[in-house]
């Protein structure tokens, strides 16, 4: 399957990101709704990299919140610090859980040559939308036990490979993440008042997770002194741009996602 796909990428450079809509015939687990918009999604201009967005920041994907996915993360050794490519389900499929559990970190790691490899998810997206894709790396396609995955953003972990919750990553994903005015978005802020907001909830440490229950999940949290959890409604549309910038992550002890804004 993976080859017919692949094929098709080089065959035409201009359907990077458009591989599940134009060649694979939709599947039981494809992602609904969402799955028509992905041809639009990143489409790379003449240098390979995806054009940037436009001033008014269109979205090219609604109706994301809810939608499942899953990622591998590698770490490597290179140049004297330690980098980790991610490769996610993301618009490919909904990461059937009999397909993700059978994924071995080990064997994926021999498979990818990675120093190790974290399975991140299954997850959920926050977001209510995607805009511009800037290709940050060559989106790969690779199969993991059967399951698609392309590789999609580059996490620098500089001099610690295993970092811990409440701690910035630095995640080059170039892409435009829109949240909906009138939804509910779940933030931690920090001790100098600044608020990450969750992009998605992991299913990895407490698989009966849902939206729900973030209501409530400060309750739960065990966070740094000075940090703290708040749900809000937005009142107008927050849109967090890292198509030109470095991306700023962090999980909490759930290993549920925030991005900063700013």
């Amino acid at each position: 399957m993976i080859g017919s796909q692949l094929g098709a990428c080089q065959a035409d450079a201009s359907k990077w990101w458009c591989v599940s809509v134009d060649v694979r015939p939709r599947g039981e687990h494809d992602p609904p709704d969402v799955m028509t918009a992905v041809g639009n999604w990143g489409v790379p201009d003449q240098r390979g990299m995806a054009n940037p967005s436009a001033p008014d920041t269109p979205r090219l994907i609604d109706d994301v919140r809810g939608v499942r996915y899953g990622e591998v993360i590698a770490v490597f050794a290179r140049d004297g610090r330690f980098e980790a490519e991610v490769f996610g389900t993301q618009f490919l499929n909904d990461c059937p859980q009999e397909l993700w559990d059978g994924l071995d970190p080990a064997a994926v790691a021999a498979d990818l040559g990675a120093l190790a490899v974290k399975l991140n998810g299954p997850r959920h997206w926050l977001i209510d939308g995607i805009g511009q894709k800037r290709n940050t790396l060559e989106p790969v396609l690779r199969e993991f036990n059967g399951l698609l995955m392309r590789r999609l953003a580059l996490i620098d972990l500089g001099n610690d490979p295993s970092p811990s919750s409440y701690t910035d990553n630095h995640v080059h994903r170039g892409v435009v993440f829109f949240f909906d005015a009138g939804k509910p978005v779940y933030e931690l802020v920090s001790p100098d008042g600044l608020a990450y907001v969750m992009q998605a909830y992991c299913l990895a440490v407490d698989p009966a997770t849902d939206e729900t229950s973030l209501l409530t999940l400060g309750d739960r949290l065990r966070p740094p002194a000075g940090w703290t959890y708040r749900v809000r409604t937005l009142e107008e549309e927050l849109v967090v741009d890292t198509t030109h910038k470095v991306a700023t992550v962090l999980q909490d002890e759930f290993e549920h996602s925030y991005t900063l804004p700013e």
